[in-house]
């Protein structure tokens, strides 16, 4: 069961095609939409402002958003927020990427197919070009992103859509097994899910 709570009579909405994880919090002003997917212990705290995943944006596990009265804080489509990234009243621009325990801050805006790095800061108000690389603490463009970077960092994103996908379909709370069983299965992401060699 989803744990989400009403505030001040405003209750979340999820749109039924987004999966969101048991130990995932949504609270008051949060708007999910398709094929979304939110990760196990993620927060989204609209308590103050409004918090939006567009359609096929992913929030992944520890990830917090929230933000000032009145703001609102967006991942548009296919936005990709990495493991325990903070989100803090900003916009993160249609196809573009917060890598792992980045905090990107209050009316920062990451450009369109952009990428910010892992442990990055983005200070408030950056306004992040398009197709710009990121990273460091306070955070610096470094260099445009080639056709190569984006296409891997939309291939992440897929895998997050078929993630979504299989949670809804196969996840399920059950005990753990005491020892590990002969010819253990692996999970079969199938061909389409493997990385392509050039572009590891």
């Amino acid at each position: 069961m989803v744990k989400v709570y009403e505030i001040n009579g405003v209750r979340p909405v999820v749109h039924p095609s987004a999966y969101v994880h048991p130990s995932a919090v949504l609270i008051g002003d949060v708007i999910v939409g398709p094929r979304c997917y939110i990760g196990p212990l993620a927060s989204m705290r609209g308590d103050f402002g409004r918090l939006i995943l567009e359609e096929g944006a992913n929030l992944q596990d520890t990830c917090v958003m929230h933000g000032f009265p009145g703001d609102d804080t967006v991942v548009e489509v296919d936005g990709h927020i990495g493991h325990g990234a903070v989100l803090h009243g900003c916009r993160i621009k249609r196809n573009a990427m917060v890598g792992m325990n980045a905090v990107v801050m209050d009316k920062a805006v990451v450009g369109e197919e952009s990428i910010v790095a892992a442990m990055s800061f983005v200070k408030a108000g950056m306004i992040i070009p398009p197709r710009s690389m990121v990273m460091g603490a306070p955070a610096k463009v470094m260099r445009d992103l080639t056709d190569k970077d984006i296409a891997w960092k939309s291939f992440g994103t897929r895998q997050y859509h078929d993630l979504a996908i299989r949670s809804m379909q196969t996840m399920r709370e059950v005990d753990a097994l005491l020892e590990v069983e002969p010819d253990r299965a692996r999970i079969d992401l199938g061909p389409d899910m493997h990385a392509p060699k050039d572009t590891k």
